[in-house]
């Protein structure tokens, strides 16, 4: 599982709250400094933990959102956001202040639908008065732990998160309502200069896993493979998948009573919003010549003459509208610099590294701007003319 694409828990509250000792005894690691000192943590701090019977996770631990001056400013607004990044957070507070910045960060996090949890920190020191906890458990709906890190071990806190996290986000299959027990799915995986050497890629791989746990039968072959498979078996797969840049070929030689998607346009309905890029696909047709568009990237990898988000989809937006278009470029979660209100379009990948939520947080200021967003899979198989079949299989479904 790639980096980003691991559960990320952000640690919030201010200066000395103790966030950088819960992070090391959460994890039962000396991994950030811990001093008696305000401010200690200047910069984020992330760890990856395995969490028993929950996930695999990021711990992000942050500097305090109380910290002063024009460096301090710089790491709170840093901080800041980072929040959009988390799935999960721990709001850590002590000696019973919950006041405006306390305040800030949970109306944050509720803005994002961001599930957290209020840790009362040194309860060794000062004890959690009962109506505080009862204040705070009633306005945001999450549970409120009193703790010590000197005293108590952390079981409570990982039972609480497991238990806030399960309530609304059970693990979804990538296609299985679409399969029965038994079907065969047909992977089309081309091997060029873009493959990594000797595997396969993050998407291909998950999807080999989702076809196995659904207890049915995935057949891997190159695009050039197909029609004479097809031809010496006899074989009628369930379902074809195909990458997204060999669309065009593959769907002249798949018949079209056989099912045909892209492992993005996959991904998308996964973990992307997936009526936005239905809606927002076809408006390719109404962008004007010098138009910026906003493509999303969430790995970083070499970039060659075939890549896909650099070269190839440009390339094939031009050629289809007959316009020029600028193309600005973000790799990961980078901060986007731009207003977002410069694009007229945004083109997200597969986003097979980064979370769910991440990938929402990421496009949700486009789509609340009223700014057209599509994928990559969702925009190449509209600029090849295969964009009703590539998506009907799955727009049949609930997503």
């Amino acid at each position: 599982m790639g980096k980003d694409n691991k559960l990320h828990i952000i640690l919030l509250g201010r200066r000395n709250s103790g966030k950088s000792s819960l992070i090391n005894a959460l994890t039962g690691q000396n991994i950030a400094i811990v001093s008696d000192v305000a401010g200690t943590t200047t910069d984020l701090v992330k760890r990856s933990y395995e969490i028993p019977d929950f996930a695999s996770v990021i711990f992000i631990d942050t500097a305090g959102i109380d910290d002063t001056g024009t460096l301090g400013e710089m790491r709170v607004e840093k901080t800041r956001n980072a929040i959009s990044q988390a799935d999960m957070a721990l709001l850590v507070i002590t000696d019973n202040r919950f006041e405006e910045p306390e305040q800030q960060l949970a109306e944050q996090l509720k803005k994002l639908e961001t599930p957290f949890l209020v840790i009362h920190n040194k309860r060794d020191e000062v004890a959690l008065i009962p109506d505080l906890k009862e204040k705070l458990t009633a306005t945001y709906n999450c549970p409120v732990i009193d703790f010590s890190t000197r005293e108590d071990n952390t079981t409570p806190i990982l039972d609480a998160l497991k238990s806030v996290w399960k309530k609304d986000n059970a693990p979804k299959s990538l296609i299985g309502d679409l399969l029965t027990p038994g079907d065969i799915v047909l992977l089309i995986t081309p091997i060029d200069s873009e493959a990594p050497a000797g595997r396969l890629i993050l998407p291909q791989v998950q999807m080999i896993r989702d076809i196995l746990d659904n207890h049915c039968i995935s057949i891997v072959l190159q695009p050039e493979e197909v029609t004479s498979f097809l031809e010496k078996t006899g074989i009628r797969p369930r379902l074809a998948i195909a990458d997204s840049q060999v669309f065009q070929k593959v769907a002249a030689i798949i018949s079209p009573e056989i099912p045909l998607t892209s492992f993005s346009i996959v991904l998308a309905r996964h973990k992307g919003n997936f009526k936005a890029y239905l809606a927002g696909t076809p408006r390719i047709e109404e962008l004007k010549e010098g138009d910026r568009i906003l493509m999303l990237e969430s790995c970083s990898h070499h970039v060659s003459c075939e890549d896909i988000g650099r070269h190839k989809i440009p390339r094939w937006l031009q050629e289809h509208t007959g316009k020029n278009f600028q193309f600005d470029f973000i790799v990961g979660l980078d901060a986007i610099t731009r207003p977002i209100t410069d694009y007229a379009m945004v083109i997200q990948c597969g986003g097979c590294m980064i979370t769910g939520k991440q990938l929402k947080n990421r496009l949700q200021p486009a789509i609340d701007a009223g700014i057209p967003v599509s994928n990559y899979g969702m925009t190449i198989a509209y600029l090849h003319g295969i964009f009703e079949r590539a998506t009907k299989e799955l727009t049949d479904f609930k997503f």
